[in-house]
């Protein structure tokens, strides 16, 4: 029986190291071993073919891999039958999409019929409902959402009928065999940035595919299959761009074969996977050293601050570049008084936009989003076009609508933050923009894990809410023991020593209640979390005037 491959932190070798290369006159081939469930090297997987002569690295199969070849090959996926468990789930549905624009006969199941489940079905998948679902006879890959855990009863039954069986990451990192792979990494901004960098790509003139881990209207939805070949740019003739959101989560990323990345920034977060930011930083440069190298066309832009960017660039053999504030940056940012966003490089200007997304951080995706377009290939007319077009993504200071209150409006945004510094900077650029009466801020912290582990950091970042309401931790993936060792009265007590209002609400419904109480005219209202806390804000919004 074909066994998965285990996670990263499950082997001897917790993270690969890339072994030494054989070179001849025109392929470089990879000689890097993943490691088996026992711990001993397994067969290679994939072997990477660099053009020495040029353009990109184009992805060629391993003998002894079946999907691999599969996958790397053009017609590969034509027929081929592929079950998804947990179909539903924002990167798995769009995996669901790309598979089948490549042939793939995609069927699947989820615990539940959501809203992302109904459309894939009315799209004409056969999704079914229910844990329990029978994997159907003739299925020849099953693929599950990081979510499944082993004793999942699909993929039980899958391990019974020795059907082979691969997890999001996995499956992502075989997708891109056929691409040039864009991958877009770091602690935060990542979804943000990947719709960006494709919205630029688009209104370039190419046609990217990309998958992100959030829905984003402009691009009509969390993915999009793109062209098979590249027409123009420096990577003509080369297989469609592929541009993906790429988790640090769980040591993902290690499963993916970038072509070009970007890395936004490094901070300690998924400290249930890692044990200190010494391992965060090197598990970045794991993931960086997987950069062909800068004669195969391999690119790595990095911010030129807050990315420990020494460290995680240390023997990495692609080209690199850096973008920042920082005057010493190979891509300097700034912004004029006017809010006009501009990007130089070796002192020239490159290109300038205005900003439709709030804060400075939104800034610095969009630079890096713009400046890896013109190195795609991208003109700069149409990457400033698209900058200042983009209107965002779903759950990223999200404006949600507004409540008549007295005589004013209460105006509602929701966003995903769920780190420290990403309520900080949300909260920040929120008030900068909106100028409220009060800035009422309901979150949902996530994870009891993080919250214990970066306790006094959630203390100190709602310095910009005049009032913070707290619900329940969100209970996600850790195990039992972590619900007796945090809760939200210990946020609160943190809060409250830095000098902030706040109180605790227990459930997302009473803190809707409390929000319709404490909500006044001229109020802003921003519900925080990566759990459903986005629900409160609704149920808000469809209450009577108070």
């Amino acid at each position: 029986m074909e066994q998965p491959i285990p996670s990263y932190e499950d082997c001897t070798d917790n993270a690969p190291r890339g072994g030494a290369s054989k070179r001849n006159k025109n392929i470089v081939f990879s000689t890097r071993k993943p490691c088996s469930a026992d711990g001993e090297s397994m067969a290679q997987i994939t072997q990477l073919k660099h053009e020495i002569s040029g353009k990109v690295p184009t992805m060629i199969s391993v003998k002894n891999d079946q999907l691999s070849e599969w996958f790397s090959n053009a017609r590969g996926l034509q027929g081929r039958r592929i079950w998804l468990v947990g179909a539903g789930g924002t990167g798995v549905s769009g995996l669901a999409r790309l598979l089948r624009k490549r042939g793939a006969l995609v069927s699947g199941a989820d615990s539940e019929a959501s809203p992302a489940v109904k459309l894939l079905q009315t799209e004409g998948f056969n999704i079914s409902i229910g844990d329990a679902s029978q994997i159907p006879e003739g299925i020849e890959l099953v693929i599950a959402t990081a979510a499944a855990k082993a004793d999942h009863p699909q993929l039980v039954e899958a391990a019974n009928k020795n059907i082979p069986f691969r997890n999001y990451a996995q499956a992502l990192g075989l997708l891109q065999l056929g691409h040039t792979a864009v991958c877009v990494a770091g602690t935060h901004g990542k979804s943000t940035t990947t719709c960006l960098l494709t919205w630029c790509l688009l209104h370039a003139g190419f046609d990217p595919g990309f998958i992100a881990g959030a829905t984003c209207a402009s691009l009509g939805g969390s993915a999009r299959a793109g062209s098979a070949t590249l027409s123009k740019g420096p990577y003509s003739h080369a297989p469609g761009f592929l541009v993906t959101e790429s988790c640090e989560f769980d040591r993902s990323f290690h499963k993916l074969h970038p072509t070009t990345a970007i890395i936004n920034n490094v901070e300690c977060d998924h400290l249930d996977c890692y044990k200190s930011l010494d391992e965060i930083v090197e598990s970045f440069n794991t993931f960086a050293k997987l950069l062909p190298a800068a004669t195969a066309r391999g690119y790595l832009l990095i911010a030129h601050e807050g990315a420990h960017r020494e460290r995680v660039t240390r023997d990495v053999t692609a080209e690199i570049e850096t973008f920042g504030w920082h005057p010493s940056a190979d891509y300097v940012v700034d912004m004029a008084a006017n809010g006009l966003a501009r990007v130089h490089h070796k002192k020239k200007e490159i290109m300038r936009w205005h900003p439709r997304l709030f804060g400075a951080h939104n800034v610095l995706n969009g630079a890096a989003a713009g400046i890896m377009a013109l190195k795609l290939g991208a003109d700069r007319l149409s990457v400033e076009d698209a900058l200042t077009s983009f209107a965002g993504v779903d759950r990223r200071l999200e404006f949600l609508g507004e409540r008549k209150c007295g005589e004013q409006n209460v105006r509602v945004y929701d966003d995903y933050g769920h780190h420290p510094t990403e309520v900080r900077v949300t909260l920040e650029a929120l008030k900068n923009a909106t100028n409220p009466r009060r800035l009422i801020c309901l979150f949902q912290p996530h994870q009891h894990s993080r919250t214990r582990l970066l306790l006094e950091e959630f203390g100190a970042c709602f310095g910009a809410a005049d009032h913070v309401l707290l619900t329940d931790i969100h209970f996600v993936r850790d195990a039992q023991i972590e619900r007796t060792l945090v809760s939200s009265q210990d946020v609160a007590q943190r809060i409250r020593k830095h000098g902030g209002t706040v109180e605790c609400v227990g459930t997302i419904e009473a803190g809707a209640a409390r929000l319709n109480e404490l909500a006044q005219g001229g109020d802003v209202v921003v519900t925080m979390g990566a759990g459903p806390i986005y629900r409160a804000a609704n149920i808000f919004l469809k209450s009577h005037t108070t």
